[in-house]
């Protein structure tokens, strides 16, 4: 299992709108993609501009290959990417414990 940490930085005002952009696109992009397992976003609290999204993939390559490579990815960014403050930024994690 691969653990995706996307970190979003929005513009100013936006958290309801972003939120409910985020839940359309869990639904129906991330959620459709082959090797999806499931997703969690986190708001900052100190920041809130700030949102986490964990997503938990079967492999790195169901993500970089199956997701951002296919047809799904504009679709989400379409979505969520108007309301970046900043690009955002993402890394990979597996488990060790």
């Amino acid at each position: 299992m691969i653990l995706e940490i996307a970190d979003f930085r929005i513009q100013p005002g936006q958290q309801a709108a972003f939120e409910a952009a985020l839940r359309e696109g869990i639904a129906t992009t991330l959620s459709q993609s082959p090797g999806f397992i499931r997703a969690q976003v986190q708001h900052g609290v100190e920041s809130p501009e700030r949102y986490l999204l964990l997503v938990e993939w079967q492999t790195l390559e169901d993500h970089m290959q199956g997701f951002r490579n296919g047809p799904l990815f504009p679709v989400w960014r379409g979505l969520v990417g108007g309301f970046f403050a900043s690009p955002p930024s993402m890394e990979h994690f597996q488990a060790v414990a």
